[in-house]
């Protein structure tokens, strides 16, 4: 697959994802949130709660595949995209906050979601 058509996949999967959390009522706050050493698919407010949410897709190997692929280094990239996040936005501080994982398995139009909330946190 070309990089341009992997890049195209991931941002359809990720509008997706936050179309459907939307409409398990969140409300998408960022997406794509960039820094050096790290990155941010979605940052949601769930009722109140400020969700860092990490994207997975894999074409084979299903959901379980998509979660297990969060490993470590990649959690770590995820805690210092947060915490520049929240530098950023001095108004969210005070919230509580978590990382999240939504595992995406299926094609366009067919896409299947599973929503770990706490999928990880900063002390495990």
């Amino acid at each position: 697959m070309p990089p341009g058509s992997r890049r195209e996949t991931g941002a359809r999967i990720e509008a997706a994802v936050a179309d459907w959390l939307n409409g398990q009522g969140c409300k998408e706050l960022a997406r794509n949130f960039q820094v050096r050493g790290g990155e941010l698919d979605l940052v949601i407010d769930d009722g109140g709660v400020v969700a860092f949410v990490e994207v997975r897709y894999r074409l084979h190997g299903g959901i379980e595949a998509a979660l297990e692929s969060v490993g470590r280094l990649k959690q770590r990239r995820l805690i210092h995209a947060a915490q520049r996040y929240l530098q950023q936005q001095p108004k969210l501080r005070t919230r509580p906050c978590r990382f999240d994982v939504v595992a995406v398995e299926g094609s366009d139009g067919d896409f299947r979601f599973r929503w770990i909330k706490d999928g990880f946190r900063i002390d495990d």
